[in-house]
């Protein structure tokens, strides 16, 4: 081991240290510092329409039904679980277009003079979904219950003890937040600004995961869940008293009535449902969908459109995911193999349409941070087939797959939906010239997610959504989150120096500090090759029934999904209902309305 090598240790375990050192050095004050400046924006411009209507049930979908109405401890994680997160709000929001903070449960906040705590004033008009008043106390409570031993979130306990470190109350209405570091002002709102915990509704104690799986929790969003037919769809209605109605960035906001999010474990089902009109929307972003599916009379008619809406957001983590806790995996040098044998570009420019673009690390779309100099390991046989002799699995067997101490070299494959067939069908086939034996495993999305987050997976095949002003490490890559259930480092990534250099990119102070940290973080994750990235998108696609209606501008520079019915992003559209029932007379009586395709580049991102 070279003196470069270990000294490059050491300072990422000094700098590690330092910020752990800081913690204790400044505690949040007893009093209310009394020169704080305090802040908002009321300026900013509302991004909904006027013209939006109210009224309505929105219909929805979901491939797997949830398997508990938890935010937070085992299986709180599926899909299902966006629509919980979306209805409940923050601090500090993030405006979806100039990207500047913008109050939602916070009315003003102010910034302390140590560079790492900041103090909120609560807006005296948020309430629970049963009228009790949101005050400081569910704050506290909730550090509490974040950090609680009982919940069974090893995540969350251990953000809200190394990164939320201190939180006090001042009055009901104003407190103050203790980050581990400084960081730049608006990261720092983005990643101590948290949510509350009414203190009122949950019982902390060691019966508390199997007591509350399918309680309804009260939230500070428009909606409450209001029925639940176990295995079949539920239900959202609107509150009519939203406290939060008539503020600025809220306005015209959430309109449906009800949103009912129906189960269908398939797509291709799912859109049957949605051509039939007993769905509003479909997501089409999957070439399949826009270029063959979304097709004939009822978008020929304009009884249906379709919006194809260029977006500025980081891209979610997608690709296959190397468990390097199972063997083979456990060789970095088959791991090399692996990405030399996946023929993505193939999969692009065929099954995909050209319409996808590779994605080159885990994290992109995160301006400065991401390092733009990483490229993705390309197919290539050559250099796989000598990774492969490099790690011993030199000879073949009569099928023509490698072999190591009379073992095929076999990798199976978990994902959970049935349109990826095709992609890892062609991804097999490629792989097998390089002597290796993709075994495809396609589950239900709740029992592929089980396996996964239970650890007894080889290979996952999915997706991690982007987010935030600036990448996350700890979750997927420490060693903390390593060889146990329940977290997001399904790779089982386990280095030390990869840890100190985590633990220093948390704790930097200054932005250039941590751009750089993040470059050398994405190199360290790109060498480790337990992950391999696959496709980007730098655009949603959608279908939609005539009636749901969109404001001028369709969306938000920083819109997933342009039908969103919730989120801070969410809730733009609406139901027409009297140009329901006409879309509906006029397909009864097969006349021909104008035909609608958005094609919407307002927020392109030129290469």
């Amino acid at each position: 081991m070279n003196k470069s090598y270990m000294r490059n240790i050491l300072l990422c375990i000094l700098a590690a240290l330092a910020g752990f050192m800081s913690l204790g050095v400044q505690a949040l004050p007893e009093k209310l510092p009394s020169d704080l400046v305090w802040q908002s924006n009321l300026s900013d411009p509302i991004f909904a329409d006027p013209r939006a209507q109210r009224g309505g049930r929105y219909r929805s979908f979901v491939i797997t039904f949830p398997l508990t109405l938890r935010l937070v401890g085992p299986d709180s994680n599926g899909s299902f679980a966006s629509y919980m997160r979306a209805n409940n709000m923050s601090l500090v929001g993030i405006h979806p277009n100039t990207r500047n903070p913008i109050p939602e449960l916070a009315t003003q906040w102010a910034f302390g003079d140590d560079g790492h705590s900041i103090y909120f004033r609560l807006d005296p008009d948020a309430r629970w979904s049963d009228g009790t008043p949101v005050t400081a106390d569910d704050y506290v409570f909730g550090l509490e219950f974040m950090r609680s031993k009982f919940i069974l979130a090893p995540w969350y306990n251990n953000y809200f003890s190394e990164i939320i470190t201190d939180l006090v109350k001042y009055d009901d209405y104003t407190i103050g937040i203790e980050g581990a570091n400084p960081k730049p002002e608006d990261e720092m709102l983005f990643e101590y600004s948290v949510s509350p915990v009414p203190a009122h509704f949950h019982k902390l104690d060691e019966n508390w995961v199997r007591d509350y799986n399918w309680r309804i929790e009260p939230n500070t969003g428009p909606y409450q869940i209001s029925e639940i037919r176990k295995g079949k769809y539920v239900e959202f209605t609107r509150k009519n008293d939203w406290w939060a109605n008539d503020k600025r960035y809220f306005k015209y906001r959430y309109n449906p009535d009800h949103i009912r999010v129906k189960l269908i474990r398939d797509f291709n089902i799912a859109y049957q449902y949605f051509r039939k009109g007993e769905l509003d929307t479909f997501p089409l972003l999957m070439p399949r969908f826009w270029h063959k599916k979304a097709q004939g009379d009822i978008y020929e008619n304009g009884y249906a459109g379709k919006i194809k809406f260029y977006n500025d957001v980081p891209q979610p983590i997608s690709g296959l995911f190397l468990n390097e806790d199972a063997a083979p995996l456990d060789d970095v040098n088959v791991r090399y193999a692996i990405a030399h044998a996946l023929n993505v570009d193939k999969v692009i420019n065929t099954v995909l349409h050209g319409d996808y673009e590779r994605l080159q690390t885990a994290h992109d779309g995160f301006g400065d941070y991401s390092n733009t100099s990483i490229r993705a390991r390309k197919f290539d046989l050559k250099k796989a087939a000598e990774y492969l002799d490099k790690a011993g699995w030199s000879e073949r067997n009569s099928d023509g797959i490698r072999v190591k101490d009379g073992k095929p070299l076999k990798i199976r494959i978990t994902y959970f939906r049935s349109e990826h067939n095709d992609r890892l069908v062609i991804l097999a086939q490629e792989a097998r010239k390089a002597g290796i034996d993709f075994q495809l495993q396609l589950l239900d999305m709740s029992a592929a997610f089980k396996q996964i987050m239970e650890n007894k997976h080889q290979a996952a095949w999915m997706g991690w959504a982007g987010g935030g002003l600036s990448p996350r490490y700890w979750e997927f890559y420490h060693s903390d989150n390593a060889h146990k259930p329940q977290t997001n480092n399904i790779t089982n990534t386990d280095d030390k120096v990869l840890d100190a250099k985590i633990m220093a990119y948390r704790s930097a102070t200054d932005k250039a500090t941590r751009v750089k940290l993040a470059h050398e973080l994405e190199q360290m994750i790109h060498d480790q090759g337990s992950f391999i990235p696959t496709f980007k998108v730098p655009y949603t696609r959608e279908a939609f029934w005539r009636w749901i209606k969109l404001p001028a501008n369709h969306a938000t520079r920083t819109s997933d999904v342009v039908f969103d019915p919730l989120g801070g992003t969410g809730g733009l559209f609406w139901i027409d209902t009297e140009e329901q029932q006409a879309t509906l007379e006029a397909k009864s009586d097969s006349k021909v309305l104008p035909k609608i395709m958005i094609i919407d580049k307002t927020w392109a991102v030129t290469p």
